[in-house]
């Protein structure tokens, strides 16, 4: 039972999702190439504009096509 619990912990963490329009920077700075910088300026350019799309993420400061 033990191993059940611990696999499903660990499958659920690989599937989290993060609202880019409501992550702190703290849940931000968890997606892979998005560290501390890169998730102030998300919030920075989203208290001025909401995303509509992922791809709007190019729109910030330091946010390429790669990272999404």
């Amino acid at each position: 039972m033990k191993k059940i619990v611990i696999l499903f912990l660990f499958i659920t963490s690989i599937f989290a999702s993060v609202d880019i329009n409501n992550a702190s920077v703290k849940e931000l700075s968890t997606l892979k190439g998005v560290g501390a910088k890169k998730a102030k300026a998300i919030v920075e350019y989203r208290t001025k504009h909401c995303f509509k799309s992922i791809e709007e993420l190019t729109k910030v400061k330091g946010i390429g096509k790669k990272i999404i």
